[in-house]
C-alpha cells in the first residue's frame, strides 16, 4: 500500500474514518473524501493509489483508533474474566462513545463485503480472524484462571459472543433500540453463566 505520512494525510485518514463509520465502505469515494477535507481527488490520488488503497488504509486506521478504546484498557485489568468483562463492556457501542457518528466500521464492512471478493474483503476477514483470536486467548486465560470451566469449547463461546455484538450493532443502528446496551449485557451475562465452573 502506497500512501504518504504527514498531517494531509492524517487529515484524510480521520475524515474517512467518520465517512467510514456513516456512509460504509461504498460511501466513501475519492470525491466524498476530497470534499470531506477540501482538496481535490487529485490531492487524495497523491496520499492514495486506489479506492481499495483507500478503504484498506481506513481500515486499518479504524483499528489503530479502537484500540485504545477497546483493547488497552481491557488489558490493564486482571488476567480472566476481569479482563475479558472490561473487553466485552468497552467493545459493546464503542463507536458512538468514541465520537463516531454512525457504527463499527468493522462490523457494517463484514454485511457490505460478504459476497465481494476483493482485497479489501480479505483485510476486513483478517481483521476479524485477529478480533476472534483474542477474545479466544482471554477465554482461554479464564479457563486457566479456573473462573470458566475446563471443558468449554472456547471457539463455540467466541462464536456466541461475536454473535451477541453483531446483534448489538444492527439494535443500535438499524432498529435503534434505546435497550439494545441492556440486552447486550444480558446476553453476555447469559453466556458467562453457562460457561462458568460446574
Amino acid at each position: 500500500m502506497a500512501r504518504k505520512q504527514g498531517n494531509t494525510g492524517e487529515k484524510l485518514l480521520d475524515r474517512g474514518l467518520r465517512l467510514l463509520s456513516q456512509a460504509g465502505l461504498n460511501g466513501v469515494t475519492l470525491g466524498r473524501l476530497a470534499q470531506q477535507v477540501g482538496m481535490s481527488k487529485s490531492g487524495v490520488f497523491a496520499h492514495f493509489t486506489s479506492i481499495a488503497d483507500v478503504q484498506i488504509a481506513l481500515l486499518d486506521y479504524s483499528a489503530q483508533f479502537a484500540a485504545p478504546r477497546v483493547i488497552e484498557p481491557a488489558l490493564r485489568q486482571p488476567a480472566g474474566l476481569p479482563r475479558l468483562k472490561a473487553l466485552v463492556q468497552n467493545w459493546l457501542g464503542w463507536a458512538g462513545r468514541a465520537g463516531l457518528p454512525g457504527g463499527c466500521p468493522l462490523a457494517a464492512a463484514m454485511f457490505e463485503l460478504d459476497d465481494v471478493d476483493s482485497p479489501v474483503r480479505d483485510k476486513v476477514l483478517q481483521m476479524e480472524a485477529s478480533w476472534r483470536e483474542l477474545l479466544a486467548q482471554l477465554v482461554r486465560e479464564a479457563i486457566d484462571a479456573s473462573q470458566l470451566r475446563a471443558d468449554l469449547d472456547v471457539d463455540q463461546f467466541v462464536w456466541e459472543l461475536c454473535g451477541i455484538y453483531l446483534s448489538h450493532h444492527v439494535a443500535t443502528r438499524f432498529v435503534r433500540d434505546p435497550s439494545a446496551d441492556a440486552r447486550g449485557q444480558t446476553a453476555f451475562e447469559a453466556l458467562l453463566e453457562r460457561a462458568r465452573r460446574e
